[in-house]
């Protein structure tokens, strides 16, 4: 599916609507600030003054006066001794005191008033005789003060941890040359994309490298929370790029604020930022990427405050408000984000101690258990409110694709303990493979979509990361049925790479179609263009890990070829708008996923299989590592699902 503004709808990318950020007008101040001060000082003078003057003038002799303190309580009592009247076993204080002790107390009182509303006057003289930019200096600190408050309660320091067994962090040099000097031109292109983000777009979320400046889109808000740099660390450490990811880090700790008024989609926030930041953690033991992950995950709760548990969309990061896109089926949380949270989730309670985390996304898993399934398949829309189906539209590509991702990883990551994750994933794949995968009439297998009963003969370039799923879960399927998927994932992979090899720039299309005489070739305008998209080059990676056979490595370097002849710019990498064009125009953004996904997994192709290794690292759908959590060292073993 695309969005009208030719960028793609995604599960594992969130809609990018072109909304805008929302602006307040600044109205023009009638009188000038030290005017208003003025005004300001002398209303609470006089009230001061007449809050002194209703309660502490005498009292009149007329009236009975009950001083409303701590004495004038009822309190059990059985005596009746002189001074006391008992009613029905309660004494009541204030009625024999003292007329004496009264005077002095109101006395006391008086001069206390009097004496405040002097300090207040002299303070209000003194204000008057400082300028405008004093006093408004002297706001702006006080501003600071709370600030820093704040700060101070966001980072209290976090229990500690035993890091898991990090094996693979630093390696994966290949002794062939060859294949060295193609991973060196990988790291290369890396650098170019860094280099530009640092000079033309740094802090922003990403960047225009025609325009040579920052861009966003609605996905972040409207603030500037460095998304490229957040998502690109890891890369740079596994690439051996220290100083470039030293300068990232510095940023994160100076400048990543969640306290903004910024409303974001937990979904991208998740995967980006919060896995970006795990990720940057467990490689190289910064604390402070931990702590602004655990800051951030606060700042996402709010959103699960749903009448079923199931999400919002978005969430603004300072009111906690959420609210889910208006395009998606009756106001219907998506099932590709709700069910994308689980890694990430799993990680924070390990790390913190707080099932809090957890709780909230086996709540989900629950619920979804409960609920019947046409034809066994997970439609893409599941409303927060009712808890039922919107649109029986089924896809493994757009709002789909990595909830099936992470049922798999879920269990992986457990240390294949999660068993329970594992059939959900294995119900799962067995509906698809039934209702949705077909053979076209030329030999090629794709993966349609289900809409409303009916088969779409249409297959998206985010469906095809689903070929290196197969691959991964082959190992652990029903029925000894790992040569099948192993098979399944390598005809993925085979459509894939047609769909990038019948292009006039030997890059992949947004989506192609399998009608009639027309296979693996995009019909639309508005399907031709390709954003510098990840998913066929990491399912040529996995299927290399899985299988050894050199073509995936001859693809992935096609592709390498194409996106540095076609996509690189001076100022960086862009997208281009038509595959089929020999001379494309182009989108002008560096998508930040560019320097997570695509360069990454294209490194990694060309590495050893000692770099993070497949038994103990898992990758979130943004292509963040993640450890395997072995039952020894995590604190969730106690659960059932990881029993």
């Amino acid at each position: 599916m695309t969005t009208p503004a030719l960028l793609p709808l995604s599960g594992r990318r969130l809609p990018p609507l072109n909304l805008g950020a929302s602006a307040f007008p600044h109205h023009r101040a009638t009188l000038r600030l030290s005017e208003k001060f003025i005004l300001l000082l002398i209303l609470s003078a006089f009230i001061t003054l007449c809050f002194g003057a209703f309660f502490f003038l005498p009292d009149s002799s007329k009236h009975k006066r009950f001083d409303l303190g701590l004495e004038d309580v009822l309190i059990p009592h059985v005596d009746t001794s002189k001074g006391n009247k008992n009613l029905g076993g309660f004494l009541i204080h204030g009625q024999g005191h003292d007329e004496h002790r009264h005077r002095e107390e109101e006395e006391r009182l008086r001069n206390k008033i009097r004496a405040d509303h002097e300090k207040a006057l002299e303070e209000a003289k003194e204000k008057l005789k400082k300028s405008r930019d004093e006093i408004q200096a002297e706001i702006q600190t006080e501003k600071n003060k709370v600030v820093q408050e704040l700060k101070k309660k966001d980072s209290k320091p976090l229990p500690p941890v035993p890091l898991p067994n990090l094996i693979g962090v630093n390696s994966g040099e290949p002794s062939d040359p060859d294949i060295r000097e193609k991973r060196n031109k990988i790291k290369e292109m890396m650098k170019h994309a860094w280099d530009n983000y640092r000079q033309y777009g740094w802090g922003h979320n990403e960047l225009k490298p025609i325009a040579r400046k920052g861009h966003s889109t609605n996905i972040f808000g409207n603030s500037q929370m460095g998304a490229t740099i957040v998502d690109a660390l890891d890369t740079l450490y596994i690439m051996g790029l220290h100083d470039e990811f030293r300068e990232g880090q510095e940023w994160i700790d100076k400048n990543l604020d969640f306290s903004v008024n910024s409303e974001v989609s937990v979904f991208e926030v998740n995967i980006r930022f919060i896995g970006g930041l795990l990720a940057a953690y467990y490689l190289s033991g910064q604390e402070v990427f931990k702590i602004k992950a655990v800051q951030l995950a606060g700042k996402l709760l709010p959103a699960f405050n749903t009448p079923t548990g199931i999400p919002w969309a978005m969430v603004n990061l300072k009111s906690g408000v959420g609210r889910n896109w208006g395009w998606a089926s009756a106001g219907s949380s998506i099932l590709a984000e709700f069910g994308t949270l689980h890694m990430e989730f799993v990680h924070l309670s390990y790390l913190t101690g707080d099932p809090v985390y957890y709780n909230k996304v086996m709540h989900i898993r629950k619920l979804l258990q409960k609920m019947d399934r046409p034809n066994g398949l997970y439609p893409n829309y599941l409303n927060p409110r009712t808890g039922r189906w919107g649109q029986h539209h089924t896809s493994v590509g757009g709002l789909g694709d990595s909830f099936y991702e992470y049922l798999l990883k879920a269990w992986l990551m457990s240390d294949r303990m999660d068993t329970e994750a594992r059939k959900m994933y294995d119900d799962a794949i067995e509906a698809i493979e039934k209702h949705l995968i077909r053979k076209s009439n030329g030999g090629l297998t794709f993966i349609g979509e289900w809409k409303n009963g009916h088969l779409e003969r249409k297959m998206g370039h985010l469906t095809c990361f689903a070929g290196g799923m197969f691959a991964l879960g082959a190992d652990g399927s029903r029925d000894d049925k790992a040569g099948h998927y192993l098979q399944l994932g390598a005809e993925i992979a085979h459509t894939c790479h047609e769909s990038y090899d019948r292009t006039t720039l030997k890059l992949g299309p947004e989506a192609f179609k399998f009608d009639g005489g027309v296979e693996a070739v995009a019909v639309r305008q508005n399907e031709k263009y390709y954003i510098l998209r990840p998913e066929v080059i990491e399912t040529y990676w996995y299927m290399w890990r899985f299988t050894h056979d050199p073509k995936y490595r001859q693809w992935g370097w096609e592709a390498t070829q194409a996106i540095d002849k076609y996509c690189r710019v001076s100022g960086g990498f862009s997208g281009v708008k038509d595959v089929y064009s020999s001379s494309p125009t182009y989108d002008d953004v560096q998508q930040s996923f560019f320097l997570a996904e695509t360069l990454k997994y294209l490194y990694l192709l060309f590495s050893n299989d000692d770099l993070l290794p497949l038994d103990n690292w898992v990758f979130n759908t943004e292509a963040h590592p993640l450890p395997v959590l072995h039952l020894a060292n995590t604190t969730l073993s106690g659960n059932p699902a990881y029993r």
